[in-house]
């Protein structure tokens, strides 16, 4: 059989290896370093913050940060239905209670439900302690919008912009939004540091804070004091070296991922029931563009004759991988009592239903680019 297509592999060249063994070199093999350091600098200028905390994860970021907003057990936290588990896992790990939120069209938050879930809640007598939109797929929610009711209610925001680094809404870089934002570099990321993530803040204060948890609340004593409990997620100075090598090509991968999302659209152009999950440009019209981390269609069954679920098994036979959009949480088993806010027919419900991710990773070959497009063509061909 021939070699797996895979939805998003991490792209490394050259220019990784070459970081990696200055790293290894240098002496800086243990946790932390220049090569950290310099990380941070540069993330946070690249995401127009103030400072960078490079971390072990971006779930470690969102958990941090929820920690930095004063969220405390038994408070609740709004966030995205339509978004990866970690999200609501963070929550969780805070002693906090996700209530979930649908979602718009584009698949993010639907800040006038925000709104509805904080008057909800608050009557109910709980505490709402932060708001945690989510970029979802690599597009920017509608931060101001979201921004204005927060500020409305007092509350801060925690971006979740884990799958947006690179993208940008009215100019601004997707992390630039909120009180503080966490990103993620794990292995199917637009870039990575095989695993890893960061938490962006204009705050100084926020950033030493973070740190200080991130290793283990360690005072500065030769004994190892602690006076509270902290947590071990700070990034090893190896992986900042990738990262900053893969940082360095970011554009380029957006640009490989844009050209992808462009094929696909010439190669559902005219297919009835199927359209892309946002413009094929990245752009919602305005100014605000996605990164093209993942490109995914939308398969209306009744118009198309076929399913979004029947193409992902040809897909599949045909050693491709493909994935539904993330299943909303309010449908996971394990929040199934959690509070959400939700429509008679949620959006996320259907974007679930008639969702498919399709390989878009930027290191997609030629000669795997022919074997998609020959699937999918084949496919189409037999439901004609």
């Amino acid at each position: 059989m021939s070699e797996r297509i895979f939805l998003s592999p991490p792209d490394v060249t050259q220019a990784e290896e070459d970081a990696v063994v200055r790293a290894i070199r240098s002496g800086w093999v243990a946790p932390l370093g220049p090569e950290v350091d310099a990380f941070e600098q540069e993330l946070a200028e690249r995401c127009g913050r103030g400072h960078a905390v490079a971390l072990s994860s971006g779930t470690a970021a969102l958990h941090l940060g929820l920690l930095d907003l004063g969220v405390k057990p038994g408070d609740v936290v709004i966030t995205a239905t339509m978004t990866f588990a970690a999200t609501a896992n963070a929550i969780t790990y805070a002693g906090a209670q996700p209530v979930f939120v649908d979602c718009h069209e584009d698949g993010n938050i639907n800040a006038a439900l925000i709104e509805s879930a904080i008057a909800g809640e608050r009557a109910q007598g709980r505490n709402v302690s932060a708001i945690v939109p989510v970029d979802l797929l690599g597009k920017v929610a509608a931060h101001d919008e979201i921004q204005t009711v927060a500020d409305a209610h007092g509350l801060p925001v925690l971006s979740d912009a884990a799958e947006s680094l690179g993208a940008t809404r009215h100019g601004r870089p997707a992390p630039s939004f909120g009180e503080l934002a966490a990103v993620s570099f794990n292995g199917n990321k637009i870039m990575t540091t095989s695993g890893g993530g960061a938490l962006l803040t204009d705050d100084g204060d926020v950033a030493a804070r973070t740190r200080y948890l991130a290793t283990q609340a360690r005072q500065p004593a030769v004994h190892y004091e602690h006076t509270e409990i902290g947590y071990n997620y700070r990034m090893s100075n190896l992986l900042a070296a990738l990262g900053r090598a893969q940082l360095a090509r970011l554009d380029e991968m957006i640009d490989h991922r844009r050209a992808t999302r462009i094929r696909y659209r010439e190669l559902f152009q005219g297919v009835p029931g199927v359209r892309m999950f946002g413009q094929p440009d990245g752009s919602d019209g305005g100014d605000t563009v996605d990164n093209f981390w993942l490109t995914s269609i939308l398969v209306d069954a009744d118009e198309a004759g076929w399913t979004s679920s029947e193409l992902m098994a040809a897909l599949t036979e045909a050693n491709i991988e493909a994935r539904p959009l993330w299943k909303p949480m309010h449908l996971q088993p394990v929040f199934r009592d959690a509070p959400r806010y939700l429509p008679a027919k949620p959006v996320s419900d259907a974007l679930f239903a008639q969702g498919l991710s399709l390989p878009s990773g930027s290191a997609l070959t030629q000669e795997s680019w022919g074997r998609i497009e020959t699937a999918i063509s084949t496919f189409l061909r037999s439901k004609a």
